[in-house]
């Protein structure tokens, strides 16, 4: 279990943190061509060896580099515009089902980290409702695109991203703590201040759309933290 947390781990932070929107764009248009391809693959073979750290098991971070350009080649050519979203799940589903694998034919691994394993798990769990959770529900919802009449400068640059970030980490923070109260409290708070401001806009659509958008991103961190909570149990 540990193992498997430390490679999903990696994996998060090599696609989500250490992967740019311009290198997104450089593969999606010389696809094999790409340079950030293989970059962005090496970092991923860099960060699961330094995650193992174990030169008895130097196979994994290759099985992992060469499985995911493999898996990210194929997105590349297979994908089409209408099938980008579905794509963009698919591909994180293969990334799992391969550390899942590698996790549980792996004999005789042992932790040579000092980290104690909650630790592991709450780092994973934090880390799954920051940049991860905020592309994921971006692309869950982008079959919406509600206009609004709020111009750009009148709103700050990334606010809302950041501030769905911040939410998630609370409720992670709230349940993994045992305050559940904590909760409903920052759910109350959200939309005193969020929708008063959409019920005097009157934009229909867009109070639906920022609804949506919340409830997915609090039901995503409620179940990033009660996962970490089941992990905990078995680790």
């Amino acid at each position: 279990m540990l193992l498997f947390l430390k490679l999903l781990l990696a994996h998060l932070l090599g696609d989500f943190l250490l992967q740019p929107f311009s290198w997104v764009k450089d593969k999606d248009q010389k696809k094999v061509a790409s340079g950030k391809l293989y970059l962005h693959i090496l970092i991923h073979f860099l960060l699961v060896f330094l995650f193992v750290w174990n030169l008895s098991l130097w196979y994994i971070p290759l099985i992992i580099a060469l499985s995911h350009f493999a898996i990210d080649l194929a997105k590349l050519y297979l994908q089409t515009t209408k099938t980008k979203r579905l794509w963009f799940f698919a591909d994180q589903v293969l990334h799992i089902l391969v550390i899942l694998a590698i996790s549980f034919t792996t004999l005789g691994w042992e932790n040579l980290a000092a980290l104690p394993n909650s630790i592991w798990v709450y780092l994973t769990g934090l880390f799954l409702v920051t940049f991860p959770a905020s592309i994921s529900i971006k692309t869950l919802i982008s079959v919406y695109s509600p206009k609004t009449e709020i111009k750009k400068d009148e709103s700050l640059n990334k606010a809302g991203s950041y501030i769905g970030i911040l939410e998630r980490v609370l409720v992670f923070v709230f349940i993994v703590t045992n305050h559940w109260e904590g909760v409903g409290f920052l759910i109350a708070a959200k939309s005193i201040f969020r929708f008063s401001n959409l019920t005097q806009s009157k934009d229909r659509k867009l109070t639906e759309y920022i609804l949506i958008g919340t409830l997915v991103s609090f039901s995503f961190a409620i179940f990033v933290a009660l996962a970490s909570i089941f992990f905990l149990r078995y680790i």
